[in-house]
């Protein structure tokens, strides 16, 4: 009894010491696969068995998948089960272990080897959680007893060390990766202004990034009832050409509904999908949809698809929703540009029409005086001829063609005086500040870097804010073609107050430019009758037009400048 004992003891010391040297082997070497290598040899070897795996249980898929053999030819490396399925499948399903003396009469048994006779395997836990199994087996019958499955347990252990760390660092070096790309597909999204060019580069960085084998981007139509395909990277004919998607009833309705992620293992079997035979032509199977969300309200549906199955995890879930508001904001981005590019387009329009406005009143009043000078020659020459003269005819006609002329200018005058400025409190820095929204990417594109020193103090005026916006508007757009190259344009806003004065009495605008400047001649004829412009280029209206607002809001314009220094051109208007 006591020899008995004894070579127990023996035995259970000289696995202990074979299990001490693994774990001293396996924590030697810093490389995940090797080490699992190493296990696998040495628990085959350790319980005399033919062949081993670690196997563990993909988070994407749901399927065993062997992470290192030994004794497997490469085609029974590449073996996958499902959960449950085979012995193996069993243990990751239940977490407990298998001891199997004959393989054949065991029902759990997938036959994956003809000369497989006995199996043990224990399940790598991870704080209760089965991570995969530990599996060996053996051409013989009855092979493993209750000590090897203790050994295989203790080396479990190892195992699941080793996995957890890998798994830590491959999460950490994943989630690095994304973060980095999220930030490169932002700057791209970002720089994008054309809403098309926005939704393209949106579906082909997010299809890049999340792996997918097609990305694309459904927005909904003006009624908010029917998603239409807007944009797609990796999409074919039969995508492409598909019909919208009514919100209320389809499955990606559904994600605007909610405005919540919706994930699909696989669309072609999902009874909820509405296209299943779509998907089988595209090669679609595994599906993430996240909705486009601006100011709380869903725009469209931003997809993925994968060609296997795949189940996203919490990362591609959370990276891909904040790509979907990124491309959102680009979205609306793009949108308000086009929306100002057709801003600016109307204010140009109405400039030529005010400018229109106020040529032909100053065409009527340089008419006005000739005529009436021509009407009291006409009267004074009290024109008398003979009856039956045609003379008489004539006389009496030029007569009524002053007067038809005359009342055309009172009709052109009277035109003029409508369009005087309808007064109102007018905050001028947050006039600017639209102003400088308006014209930024007009600036930018030619180079001219807009900057703004506005007095924050300054206090409100009585002023028609249409007509102050389109004198600003104007003076911008003269100093940006003053400065072809590029350049620097500066908007200061201050208070003025003459000597001995409480309180400011006027506010002061001025826009400096780095262009080209003006010659004495040209300061003095800037502001000038419309008609007698001598610009080379352009109708020669703007300063002119600016000074009529200025004049009419009872203010003065001044200009100053040196050729090749600049132009500072200042408004005074009183408070």
């Amino acid at each position: 009894m006591m020899s008995e004992n004894l070579a127990e003891l023996k035995a259970r010391h000289a696995r202990l010491e074979l299990l001490y040297q693994v774990s001293q082997r396996l924590h030697s070497t810093l490389e995940p696969q090797a080490a699992l290598s190493l296990l696998v040899g040495e628990a085959v070897r350790l319980v005399r068995a033919t062949s081993g795996s670690v196997v563990t249980i993909n988070p994407t898929n749901g399927f065993l998948e062997i992470e290192a053999a030994h004794g497997l030819s490469a085609e029974e490396a590449r073996l996958k089960l499902r959960v449950g399925e085979g012995i193996t499948g069993w243990v990751a399903r239940t977490g407990k272990p298998a001891l199997v003396g004959d393989v054949t009469r065991d029902p759990r048994y997938v036959p994956a080897r003809g000369d497989v006779r006995s199996e043990l395997a224990v399940p790598l836990l991870d704080e209760g959680a089965v991570r995969g199994v530990l599996n060996v087996d053996s051409d013989r019958h009855d092979v493993f007893t209750p000590a090897d499955q203790e050994l295989l347990e203790a080396l479990a252990g190892h195992a699941v060390q080793v996995i957890r760390n890998t798994w830590r660092h491959e999460r950490l070096r994943y989630r690095a990766q994304l973060f980095e790309s999220l930030a490169s597909v932002s700057r791209t999204i970002n720089s994008t202004l054309n809403l098309d060019d926005a939704l393209r580069v949106v579906t082909r960085e997010v299809g890049a990034l999340m792996h997918a084998n097609m990305a694309s981007i459904q927005m909904l139509d003006e009624t908010r009832e029917w998603l239409v395909l807007r944009a797609s990277h990796g999409a074919g004919a039969a995508y492409l050409n598909k019909p919208p998607l009514l919100v209320a009833e389809s499955l990606l309705g559904s994600v605007v509904r909610r405005r919540k992620p919706m994930q699909v293992e696989n669309v072609q079997e999902s009874g909820l999908y509405q296209q299943p035979t779509l998907a089988r032509e595209e090669g679609l199977v595994s599906l993430l949809a996240v909705p486009l969300l601006f100011n709380n309200q869903a725009t469209g549906v931003l997809s993925v698809y994968t060609g296997q199955p795949h189940i996203f995890s919490n990362e591609e879930v959370t990276i891909l929703s904040s790509l979907a508001e990124l491309s959102a904001i680009a979205i609306e981005k793009a949108r308000l540009y086009e929306r100002i590019v057709d801003l600016e387009a109307e204010l140009r329009r109405n400039e030529k029409l005010s400018a229109l406005g106020l040529l032909a009143a100053e065409v009527a009043h340089e008419i006005r005086n000739p005529l009436t000078v021509m009407k009291l020659l006409y009267h004074s020459l009290d024109l008398q001829f003979a009856a039956g003269d045609p003379r008489t005819k004539d006389a009496r006609l030029m007569g009524e063609k002053m007067d038809h002329l005359n009342k055309i200018v009172e009709r052109i005058l009277a035109f003029a005086r409508n369009a005087e400025p309808q007064f109102a409190a007018v905050n001028l820095n947050r006039l600017i500040d639209d102003l400088a929204l308006l014209t930024r990417h007009k600036l930018s594109h030619q180079g001219v870097d807009l900057v703004r020193n506005l007095d924050t103090a300054l206090p409100s005026i009585k002023a028609d804010a249409t007509q102050l916006e389109q004198a600003f508007l104007n003076l911008t757009l003269n100093a940006a073609e003053a400065m072809p190259r590029g350049g620097r344009l500066t908007l200061i806003t201050r208070t003025w107050k003459p000597r001995g004065a409480t309180a400011p009495t006027h506010v002061v605008i001025e826009f400096t430019d780095t262009g080209a400047g003006m010659t004495a001649q040209q300061q003095r004829r800037a502001f000038t009758s419309l008609l007698s412009t001598t610009k080379a280029k352009g109708t020669g209206l703007g300063l002119a037009i600016v000074a009529k607002i200025v004049e009419a809001h009872r203010g003065e314009v001044k200009v100053k400048s040196k050729l090749g220094k600049g132009t500072t051109i200042s408004l005074t208007l009183p408070v």
